[in-house]
């Protein structure tokens, strides 16, 4: 398997054009000219700790959203009054919405 350092070569040649934005074909010949090497001891180190992490657990997006069908993404909560005020008391603090202080609570 071979690899191209195109992201550091990249990375290097737009700190020497800062100015000039490419187009996808000058970005695909500037690839095209970077030398290929053989991956080193950290590649081959970085490609086996992505293996490792990749447990079959991922799943295409359609997959991903035909999983969803059935959920509207509304809740409906019936609280008490003082925990309402204390809620948008504490969203205000936190300068976001209630429904986004919510969210964030009930993401934890």
């Amino acid at each position: 398997m071979r690899y191209h350092c195109a992201e550091i070569y990249y990375e290097s040649f737009l700190k020497k054009q800062p100015q000039k934005y490419l187009s996808a074909n000058d970005i695909r010949m500037k690839l095209a000219a970077i030398p290929e090497q053989e991956p080193d001891e950290d590649d081959i180190r970085l490609i086996g700790l992505s293996k490792a992490e990749n447990d079959d657990s991922t799943m295409l997006l359609d997959s991903f959203k035909a999983s969803l069908e059935g959920y509207g993404g509304k809740i409906l909560l019936r609280v008490p009054k003082s925990l309402h005020k204390r809620l948008v008391e504490e969203a205000i603090t936190e300068g976001v919405s209630l429904n986004q202080y919510a969210l964030c609570k009930l993401s934890r």
